[in-house]
């Protein structure tokens, strides 16, 4: 056996694997400081108390603020309580690519192309996607749930929705994410609470009518799963704990 050449292959491998995990340190570094970035956007009083309720912030805080007005919709189509087989399945890997995965629906459910995947709403088994308000906005309380098994996509139940007006007198800036998030961490999220993505929407309760409203609000998701909306009035909303904030 030529140890010599076995040594420096063993030399060069330790070296390989150095630069590989100094890299990986390297990123981590860089992740981290930009984390810390977006905190400086948050009020010095709002980050005491993230220290004191241990309270962490793993998403990236945006900073756009658009100007968007409430609308009203109504329900075409409400969601039934049976799910709709497809007459032919489709391959699940496709929600990770719209265009294929409208592509492969469209002749099965047409309206597909308005809707949006929503990671954070999915769960097993089960895709949900959200109507697009404005055609960019999700709409978060409307939904279209694409069931799925073995990997693929075998039925459907599908909430359909209709914007019949938009208050465009009244458009206004939405709430900054950094405001809205600070006012969370202030006065509702409890102590270890870890922030894992916000986003930004269209909420509204849905009630017993034709006719629906729903206003802009950010989406704040935790590592538990429970997500709070608030919307641009200070009001905050989960429906996971089943109550109303003000």
């Amino acid at each position: 056996m030529h140890w010599g050449r076995a040594k420096n292959v063993l030399i060069y491998a330790f070296l390989l694997l150095n630069l590989v995990l100094g890299y990986q340190l390297w990123m981590d570094k860089q992740d981290q400081a930009s984390a810390n970035l977006d905190l400086t956007s948050l009020a010095e009083s709002t980050q005491r108390s993230m220290d004191e309720k241990q309270i962490q912030v793993r998403a990236q805080i945006p900073a756009e603020t658009p100007a968007l007005p409430k609308i009203n919709y109504r329900l075409l189509k409400p969601g039934s309580k049976e799910p709709v087989k497809l007459a032919e399945p489709v391959d699940s890997r496709l929600i990770f690519n719209s265009k294929d995965l409208v592509s492969a629906l469209e002749a099965q459910i047409p309206s597909i192309g308005n809707y949006r995947y929503d990671q954070e709403s999915s769960r097993d088994s089960v895709f949900v996607l959200h109507p697009l308000a404005l055609e960019e906005w999700p709409l978060f309380n409307i939904n279209l749930e694409l069931n799925y098994s073995n990997q693929k996509v075998l039925s459907y139940r599908m909430e359909a929705i209709e914007v019949v007006q938009m208050d465009e007198e009244k458009m206004q800036q939405v709430l900054p994410a950094s405001k809205a998030l600070g006012f969370l961490i202030d006065k509702f999220l409890p102590s270890k609470a870890i922030v894992t993505d916000i986003e930004l929407g269209y909420y509204g309760q849905v009630f017993n009518s034709d006719a629906q409203v729903a206003a802009p609000a950010w989406r704040f998701t935790l590592g538990s799963g429970e997500k709070y909306y608030v919307l641009g009035n200070g009001d905050v909303i989960s429906p996971d704990a089943e109550k109303i904030k003000e």
